[in-house]
């Protein structure tokens, strides 16, 4: 029944259909007289009779009806798919045949799980989406802070706000949309403070029962390239050890106690691993860790046993990006190698990282100055303890040129799909570094 539905009024298929037809006919009865022999029916044999009682010359006879009805089924075919994809194409789209090519190559490209969170991840995949859309994207869920905690607490399940912004990140579709899931709500009693994609992602879970099947409702919704998994499905809360052997628990509380971080920890202390995310790991191409804030955006997911397995045992090519700036309350005065020592130490040494991918690009005297007050400062590269932890370092200027000291979207993408192009892999399947 539905296949009927081609024929019904308005569709602006039938007229093409009926000339596809028409085309095929009258370039099958050419065949027929060219060969001078009937294949299959009574009328056949009734065209050549007509053919020859009127004394046309075959061979022009046939060769006009051949090419007569092959200009048909050109015409039915070409201006058939026009009036289809000329009601399906995304609007967004004025040159079809580029978005199909782009599309095409992207399902071919390298596949890449980013682990992390916060803007900073959001910043590296609208870059990595350019060059391929084989992306998987974990991230924490471990936010118990603004809106996301809020829905966490009254409706008991995960914080979506990192899940949203890394969505969003990865959308293709129009900013109008973008704009839309990112709104957020500055009026209202209840609704004040509440960010309209956090909303609908927590609509969604209660609607379909399921954290998961959210996100992949709202990956339809905008289009996303690739997808998004939280390292866990448990309703984790992180907690620190401060220098002075104080604790605190709650993501958004550490960095305001004015203290060093020692370690950081999750409750439930072994949360198990999401199956689906340690599978993307394991058959990843390269794995991107970072960049983010190292002890509430990064070292969550990494505090996952699962997730540290996987990252130890997989083929792929593993490169950390260290962030460009300290963050007041989490890595104050941190070298690059403090960043890289401080997940090691939470990972008992394991060997997760190939490369260090880090900024060499300064910032200026009024950048300097203005993150100062705020007690940030640029992470200082220290070549060699970082080669005496075992890691190749890879330095580039990664910053925009904005007034906001971060990274830049494309340039990180390309020092990304640098390291990947630049190393092999053996015939056991492990990437050279």
């Amino acid at each position: 029944m539905q296949r009927m539905k081609w024929l019904y009024p308005g569709m602006r298929v039938k007229r093409w259909l009926g000339l596809l037809v028409m085309g095929i006919f009258l370039a099958a009865t050419g065949i027929i007289i060219l060969l001078n022999t009937p294949v299959f029916s009574l009328y056949e044999k009734k065209i050549l009779a007509w053919a020859a009682t009127w004394r046309f010359n075959p061979v022009y006879l046939g060769a006009a009806l051949v090419g007569l009805g092959a200009l048909f089924v050109g015409l039915a075919v070409r201006y058939g798919i026009r009036s289809v994809v000329g009601a399906i194409r995304p609007a967004d789209v004025p040159n079809l045949v580029e978005h199909v090519y782009k599309t095409r190559n992207l399902e071919k490209g390298l596949h890449i799980v980013t682990i992390g969170g916060g803007t900073g991840l959001a910043t590296m995949l609208r870059g990595l989406k350019e060059y391929t859309a084989n992306i998987t994207a974990i991230v924490t869920v471990a936010d118990d802070g603004g809106s996301s905690g809020r829905i966490r607490d009254d409706l008991g399940i995960l914080p979506p706000g990192d899940v949203r912004n890394t969505l969003v990140a990865l959308a293709d579709t129009e900013p109008l949309m973008e704009e839309l899931f990112q709104y957020r709500f500055n009026w209202g009693e209840g609704l004040e403070g509440h960010s309209f994609g956090n909303l609908f992602i927590a609509a969604m879970t209660d609607i379909t029962g399921d954290f998961e099947e959210s996100i992949r409702a709202f990956s339809k919704v905008l289009a996303v390239r690739g997808k998004v998994l939280p390292p866990t499905l448990e309703s984790v809360r992180l907690g620190a050890v401060y220098e002075d052997g104080s604790t605190m628990m709650g993501e958004s509380l550490l960095p305001q106690q004015n203290k060093k971080i020692n370690k950081v920890f999750l409750e439930p202390r072994a949360p198990r691993a999401l199956p689906e995310a340690v599978q993307a790991i394991l058959h990843a191409d390269v794995v991107v860790i970072g960049p983010g804030s190292l002890y509430t955006s990064i070292m969550p997911n990494l505090l996952i046993p699962g997730i540290t397995e996987a990252l130890e045992d997989t083929s792929a090519l593993r490169i950390y990006v260290c962030n460009a700036m300290t963050q007041p309350g989490e890595t104050d005065g941190y070298t690059a190698s403090d960043h890289v020592q401080g997940i090691l130490a939470h990972v008992d040494g394991k060997n997760i990282f190939d490369y260090v991918l880090v900024n060499q690009a300064l910032i200026s005297a009024a950048q300097t100055r203005m993150y100062a007050r705020q007690g940030a400062h640029p992470v200082r590269v220290d070549l060699g303890a970082l080669e005496a932890l075992g890691v190749r370092v890879h330095q580039r200027d990664l910053l925009d040129r904005m007034d906001l000291v971060r990274h830049d979207s494309k340039k990180l993408a390309e020092e990304i799909m640098f390291l990947a192009g630049a190393h092999g892999k053996h015939k056991n399947g492990e990437w050279v570094v």
